[in-house]
């Protein structure tokens, strides 16, 4: 047996059998796609440079908005070194620049690890396929290395999200 409900706000305006993007609220999730870099690498430079982690999203809408969350784990190889990593959208720095997001590592030791987390609510404004990518330096000239402490994975998540 059938039942059907109608009016305005009823099942029956959806009338396709299916919930498409475009009929979702603003603020729903519509899409999820996440990228993952275990290998180790090491930098010892001033200027920010790629970690080698990106991920790429095409939005249902213009209006769309894209959070990024990037999660990692990451050592220092000498006293008083810290990391700052940033985002990318393609070329550009969402995270202007040489600000960043800082990881201080513990002071007066060395060889110590941290693990940290990013995120980024973005408005692209395209419906065209946009690339994320994770750039980091050192804040101190130091020798520093990713993914080599507290399960070795540096993560890249983009989510759409209905605008």
């Amino acid at each position: 047996m059938t039942t059907t409900i109608t009016g305005a706000t009823g099942v029956n305006q959806i009338t396709d059998d299916a919930i498409t993007a475009a009929k979702l609220p603003a603020g729903s999730v519509l899409q999820v796609v996440s990228n993952t870099l275990s290998t180790t690498g090491s930098t010892t430079s001033s200027t920010m440079s790629a970690l080698g982690l990106s991920q790429s999203i095409t939005p249902i809408s213009t209006s769309s908005k894209v959070y990024v969350l990037v999660t990692g784990s990451g050592a220092r190889n000498q006293d008083d070194v810290g990391t700052v990593f940033t985002i990318y959208r393609g070329s550009t720095d969402l995270n202007t620049g040489t600000t960043g997001m800082d990881v201080t590592y513990q002071a007066g030791a060395t060889n110590i690890g941290a693990s940290w987390s990013m995120q980024k609510l973005d408005s692209p404004s395209t419906a065209s396929a946009i690339t994320y990518s994770v750039y980091w330096r050192t804040r101190d000239n130091g020798n520093l290395s990713q993914n080599n402490w507290l399960g070795g994975e540096t993560t890249i998540t983009l989510m759409e999200i209905a605008g």
